[in-house]
């Protein structure tokens, strides 16, 4: 009861638009003691009245702390491919941890050169450089980085399920989700809000809590400022479809011209991952 309260204590907190978002995505989370942002990709209902499924596809942050019992979770969930979209130097100083036999893909693309704390300290500054990372900037990376998840979903069996994740399971792990919905048909308020959600999740881990602390000594802002500053927005969601469609003049296009997946691959997720 008391965790109860809690929860809505800071669902209140999080505005009316939030409320509905994570009182529906609770049923999505997956509880593990060595991650927080660890959610299922369906449930969510398309425009043409169908359902993304569940249990096929989740996102996650870091999974490089997973408990003995996360890793039964994890088998328990038929996860057999894990797609990791950080760095190479950034999965290397923290290897996921995960059952044996499970298929991993690094997609570091755009990941390589990530800002350090002290670069981000000066990033903080400039308040549109998540605004960039998510729009013009980032953009030349978007098909590399995106292109093995989608390849993948194309070829998974029935009985297997997938899992991508960066480190906050937000920025790079919440661009993938919002594709992922969007070619699906899930409508645009419905990704930027469960976009959004990650705030409420990762306000709960600890390692995000240190970073706010330190970058907020190195850039000389508040705590409240940082938090501010790296909150996401659905905005930033939407800077990241308008550059998109800027240069390829469809969410489709981008697909068949970056990924190489047309309209009868497209018809192909949507007949795996809706129903």
């Amino acid at each position: 009861m008391k965790k109860l309260i809690v929860t809505m204590t800071m669902m209140v907190a999080l505005g009316a638009t939030a409320n509905a978002q994570i009182s529906d995505s609770l049923r999505r989370v997956v509880k593990m003691e060595g991650a927080y942002n660890f959610r299922d990709t369906g449930g969510y209902k398309t425009a043409d009245g169908k359902e993304v499924v569940l249990g096929k596809v989740y996102r996650s942050d870091a999974i490089d702390k997973l408990s003995d019992k996360d890793l039964k979770t994890f088998k328990d969930k038929k996860i057999v491919t894990v797609v990791d979209f950080r760095g190479i130097e950034e999965a290397k100083k923290a290897p996921d941890r995960l059952p044996q036999n499970t298929a991993y893909l690094l997609c570091p693309a755009g990941s390589n050169n990530l800002p350090t704390a002290q670069d981000m300290a000066k990033f903080l500054k400039d308040k549109n450089f998540l605004f960039d990372m998510y729009g013009e900037g980032g953009l030349p990376y978007f098909g590399e980085r995106y292109r093995p998840l989608f390849v993948k979903l194309l070829t998974l069996q029935p009985n297997e399920a997938l899992l991508y994740h960066c480190t906050g399971g937000r920025d790079r792990t919440g661009m993938a989700s919002a594709l992922f919905l969007k070619i699906l048909g899930v409508p645009q308020e419905v990704i930027e809000s469960d976009y959004v959600a990650s705030n409420f999740y990762l306000a709960k881990n600890p390692t995000m809590k240190q970073m706010y602390s330190g970058l907020s000594k190195m850039a000389g802002m508040s705590e409240n400022e940082i938090k501010k500053q790296m909150e996401l927005r659905p905005e930033l969601i939407r800077n990241f479809f308008a550059a998109i469609n800027k240069k390829y003049g469809s969410v489709e296009n981008f697909f068949q011209v970056e990924m190489g997946i047309g309209p009868n691959e497209i018809a192909v997720l949507k007949q795996k991952y809706t129903h």
